[in-house]
C-alpha cells in the first residue's frame, strides 16, 4: 500500500478524535536557525473536518488495526473496515512534509493497539522522540496515550509532547464496561493521576528554578542555569463520547468536574457519536442532536471559567427532560431563568462573580465594566458601547439610569431571548 493510500485511511480514522486544540503548547521557535517549526508563529493553514471541526494539526493515526472489540469504534478489531499502518519514519517525514508547506502546526497522533499496549505506545513515543531529537522538530506534538502502558513508557512520552491525553471513553465506569469491555476505567483513573503527578512536579520544578537568583563572581561571563525538565507543559486532555450510552448531561459534567477537580485536566472535549457501519445492536441508531455536544462545551466553560458548579448548571429535573441540558437556550441563560429572584444584578455594585453570571455577559465584558466603574457610574449607554447583546441582558440588569421594570416577571421571557430557529449552511 502506497503512502497516499495509507494516509487517506488512517486520517480519515483519526477524524473522530475531537481533542486536537494545539493552546497551552510552550512558546518555541525556530528563529536563528535552530530547529523547525513553532508554537506561536502565524499563518498556518488551517482544514476542516466534514463535521465542521477547524483542525491545524496532522490528525493521523499510526494504525487502525486494534486487537480490542469497544463497540463504538469504527476501529474495533470487529469491524470491516481497510486497515493500514505507517512506519514511524513515514510519520515522520509526513508531519516534516506538511509543515514545510504550511499546512500544519504540529502533529496530533494516536493509534489502535497493536500486540500489546506497550508496544504501541513504544511506537508513538519513537515518533515523537525522532521529531525532537533527531530533527529537532520545535511545532507542536499531542501524543494520545495509551492506559495499560508501562509508567515509564507514559513518563517518555510527556518528555516529547506538548499535551498528552487518554480518552476516558464513556462518562461511567458502567457504560465503558458495557459497551468497551477490555478497557479499565481504574487504569484509565490511574494513568490520569500518574501524569498529574509529573506534570506538578514538573511545574514546581520550573517555578523553583526560576525564584532562585544565580550569582556570578565579578567581571565572570553571565551565566545561564540550564533549564529544568518539561512534562507534557500542555497539560492532559480527556475526550467522552456522548450519546452512546444513556447517561444524561448531568452525570457527565459530574464526571468532567471530577477530573478537572482531581487530576486538574487542561480541558474534557465532548464528542458526539457517530453511527457507524455494522454497528452493534447495543448502540443508538442514530447520533444524537450536535446542539447537545455545543451545549456540553458552553456548560464546561461556565465551570470553569464562571465559576457554576456541575449540580446548578444541570437541574435535576426540566419538564420532560431529566437532567439534560437545554437545547433550545443557552446554559447560561437557562440557569437565569430559572433563578429570575437573582436579578436583576447592579452594574455598580455587584461583585465580579454575580455579573459573570448575567446572561450575555463574557469574561472580557466583566472585566471592562469593572475597570470602568472604579472611575464612574455604568449608564444604559456603557451596555452598547461593549457590543453585549442589548436585548439579552437587559432584563437582568440595572445601571444608574436604567431599570428593567417587570420584564424578569413575563411568562414568555424566555421565547423572546431564544434564538429564532436557524436553517443550518450546508457549507
Amino acid at each position: 500500500m502506497n503512502l497516499q493510500s495509507k494516509l487517506a485511511i488512517l486520517a480519515d480514522a483519526a477524524k473522530y478524535d475531537a481533542s486536537c486544540a494545539s493552546s497551552g503548547a510552550a512558546p518555541r521557535d525556530s528563529v536563528g536557525g535552530r530547529g523547525m517549526g513553532s508554537t506561536e508563529g502565524m499563518g498556518i493553514c488551517h482544514s476542516y473536518a466534514p463535521d465542521g471541526r477547524c483542525i491545524s494539526l496532522l490528525k493521523i493515526l499510526l494504525t487502525n488495526f486494534c486487537q480490542y472489540d469497544c463497540l463504538y469504534c469504527v476501529n474495533r478489531v470487529t469491524s470491516n473496515v481497510p486497515r493500514a499502518r505507517f512506519t514511524v519514519d513515514e510519520v515522520v517525514q509526513l508531519t516534516l512534509d506538511f509543515y514545510r508547506r504550511n499546512c500544519i502546526e504540529g502533529l496530533f497522533l494516536s493509534s489502535g493497539i497493536i500486540q500489546s499496549p506497550d508496544y504501541t505506545m513504544e511506537q508513538v513515543v519513537e515518533v515523537a522522540r525522532v521529531l525532537r531529537e533527531e530533527h529537532d522538530f520545535r511545532g507542536y506534538i499531542h501524543l494520545k496515550t495509551i492506559p495499560d502502558a508501562s509508567p515509564e513508557l507514559m513518563q517518555r512520552a510527556g518528555r516529547y509532547a506538548d499535551r498528552l491525553s487518554i480518552n476516558i471513553e464513556l462518562p461511567t465506569a458502567e457504560s465503558l464496561t458495557a459497551l468497551a469491555p477490555e478497557k479499565n476505567s481504574a487504569a484509565i483513573d490511574r494513568s490520569m493521576a500518574r501524569m498529574a503527578v509529573h506534570i506538578g512536579e514538573s511545574r514546581a520544578a520550573r517555578k523553583e528554578q526560576a525564584a532562585q537568583a544565580i550569582v556570578s563572581m565579578p567581571q565572570s561571563r553571565t551565566t545561564r542555569r540550564a533549564s529544568a525538565p518539561l512534562f507534557a507543559p500542555g497539560g492532559q486532555s480527556t475526550q467522552m463520547i456522548v450519546g452512546a450510552d444513556a447517561t444524561d448531561d448531568r452525570t457527565i459534567l459530574a464526571t468532567s468536574a471530577r477530573l478537572y477537580g482531581v487530576h486538574r485536566l487542561r480541558r474534557v472535549y465532548y464528542s458526539a457519536f457517530s453511527p457507524i457501519p455494522d454497528a452493534a445492536r447495543a448502540l443508538p441508531l442514530a447520533a444524537p442532536p450536535t446542539v447537545r455536544e455545543h451545549r456540553l462545551y458552553q456548560a464546561d466553560w461556565l465551570m470553569r471559567f464562571y465559576g457554576f458548579t456541575h449540580d446548578e448548571i444541570v437541574p435535576p429535573s426540566q419538564g420532560n427532560q431529566v437532567g439534560m441540558l437545554a437545547l433550545d437556550v443557552d446554559p447560561k441563560l437557562a440557569w437565569a431563568l430559572a433563578h429570575r429572584e437573582r436579578f436583576p444584578v447592579n452594574l455598580n455594585t455587584a461583585p465580579r462573580e454575580l455579573l459573570l453570571r448575567v446572561p450575555g455577559f463574557g469574561v472580557q465584558t466583566v472585566d471592562r465594566l469593572l475597570a470602568a466603574r472604579r472611575v464612574r457610574r455604568l449608564r444604559h449607554a456603557d451596555l452598547a458601547r461593549l457590543h453585549v447583546p442589548l436585548k439579552k441582558v437587559l432584563p437582568f440588569v440595572e445601571a444608574a439610569d436604567y431599570r428593567p421594570g417587570r420584564a424578569l416577571e413575563a411568562a414568555d421571557l424566555a421565547a423572546q431571548l431564544a434564538p429564532p430557529p436557524l436553517q443550518r449552511s450546508l457549507f
